[in-house]
């Protein structure tokens, strides 16, 4: 730098850069070196080229500019931590500074313009600027509702593929009692956002009411609330065998785990899948190597095919006792065989419709577009509905106005109340407050969500892009 200073004033400049640089590295690391030489170097060059003589070749000078300028824009950490914005302004400082010195050119005349020209592009860029409320308006529109044909297509597709499956296994087991198949999810209850991509086919297992008996996960050793067991009853009276289902007890309680292994078998690895997609004239083959249950379905549509997007369904066996209803979900329920899960799926969409209809509220509306507004954002993905339908009906116990024009207060009152239960790391269910929904995030998933969402505070329209 010594060697190479050779211009007014550079002496103390390099001095102080070659004093930063060489102690950057034990603070800030090779990579914050890197990023520090990078940013002083730009402010530097301009500095220098401040002191130039008048004289120099000015094509050499806008050179120059471009280098300094191509020095910031290359490192992607400057764009990320946002020292961007530091080196650009101390780089037009130093412009400025430049520039003072040279002569001021006159300003050339321009041809007069008629003034209707202005006036007209003023009004077009006033029809572009919108407010939050009609761009929360317009993506609810245009990113979160789903076509009714497209919702339709889907539905019928998985409803004859419902149909095939239960045939072949009325075919294949005609002993085994179940009950009629049913689609359920999101996708009937029309709470599907984005794109119709799921859904869920019920398969109900008939329980002998005076053979089982369900027991609350509050009563089991695992404590979970929603980690419920079936136990058989009446064993010395009714011994194995009276029931189809006794086939599948573990320790005198019926199995989810088997239950799941043998439909796996006889759905997944039985039926003839080639022959279904020729009749259906969709591509369904089954998901092997995963937990759950899952079909793929692939060309619902002609524009789903050439993009390469699949549909899947997913298959869960369901028992119905009294007032619950419990589903295998091996991915929910981990290596307890013998544990059901009880989904609170129905009882929270059942309460939002309830509450809505009472008010003509937009309870339902709001969260369908979190739950865009989650999917779209890599940040928050991690946030399914049952998240936001606890957040919204918790809302809805101190919350009175839900009014259509109330609409874009209740969403950023939902991002607020968002971050508050992140910040203490617990979400309480609606309907079993001792089950914290938040139970499988880790810290790193929290301050990952956490901050998008400080963010979206300030400026809401960043969970609109």
């Amino acid at each position: 730098m010594y060697y190479s200073s050779k211009r007014r004033g550079e002496d103390g400049i390099a001095a102080v850069i070659d004093f930063l640089l060489s102690n950057a590295r034990l603070v800030l690391g090779v990579g914050g070196a890197a990023v520090l030489g990078i940013a002083t170097l730009a402010v530097k060059r301009l500095i220098e080229r401040a002191g130039r003589p008048p004289d120099e070749k000015p094509d050499k000078k806008m050179t120059d500019s471009w280098e300094e300028l191509s020095l910031v824009s290359a490192s992607p950490k400057l764009l990320h931590k946002g020292i961007e914005g530091v080196v650009m302004k101390q780089i037009a400082a130093a412009t400025k500074k430049a520039e003072l010195s040279q002569p001021i050119p006159l300003p050339s005349p321009e041809p007069q313009r008629c003034d209707t020209e202005p006036l007209q592009r003023r009004k077009r860029m006033d029809l572009c600027v919108l407010t939050f409320v009609e761009r929360l308006q317009q993506y609810y529109r245009t990113r979160v509702c789903l076509s009714a044909e497209e919702v339709s297509v889907a539905q019928q597709r998985a409803l004859e593929i419902a149909t095939e499956i239960q045939a072949f296994l009325h075919s294949k087991h005609p002993d085994m009692p179940l009950g009629d198949m049913t689609l359920a999810g999101s996708l009937l209850d029309d709470l599907q956002v984005v794109k119709a991509d799921h859904t869920c086919l019920i398969v109900p297992l008939q329980l002998e009411s005076s053979l089982w008996t369900p027991i609350a996960g509050e009563d089991t050793f695992l404590g979970h609330p929603q980690y419920c067991m079936v136990r058989r009853e009446n064993l010395e009276y009714f011994p194995r065998g009276r029931s189809y289902w006794d086939r599948h007890l573990l320790g005198g309680y019926l199995s989810s785990r088997l239950v799941s292994e043998q439909l796996g078998k006889t759905v997944m690895e039985s039926m003839n899948w080639p022959l279904l997609t020729g009749t259906l004239e969709c591509e369904v083959r089954p998901v092997l190597g995963s937990p759950e249950l899952k079909l793929e379905i692939q060309g619902l549509t002609k524009s789903s095919y050439d993009s390469g997007e699949s549909f899947y369904i997913t298959v869960l066996p369901t028992v119905r006792l009294g007032e619950m209803t419990l589903t295998a979900q091996r991915e929910i329920t981990g290596s307890f065989d013998y544990v059901w899960y009880q989904s609170l799926y129905t009882s929270e969409t059942a309460r939002l419709a309830a509450l809505d209809k009472a008010d003509s509220g937009v309870r339902r509306k709001c969260l369908k577009t979190l739950k865009a507004v989650c999917r779209n954002c890599p940040s928050l993905r991690k946030l399914n509905g049952s998240h936001l339908s606890n957040v919204i009906l918790h809302m809805s116990e101190k919350e009175t106005d839900w009014s259509e024009s109330a609409f874009a207060d209740r969403f950023q009152q939902a991002i607020t109340e968002l971050i508050g239960y992140l910040e203490m790391g617990i979400l309480p269910s609606y309907f079993k407050p001792n089950v914290s929904l938040f139970q499988g995030f880790t810290e790193d998933d929290i301050d990952e969500m956490g901050f998008m969402l400080y963010c979206a505070v300030t400026e809401p329209e960043i969970l609109l892009i």
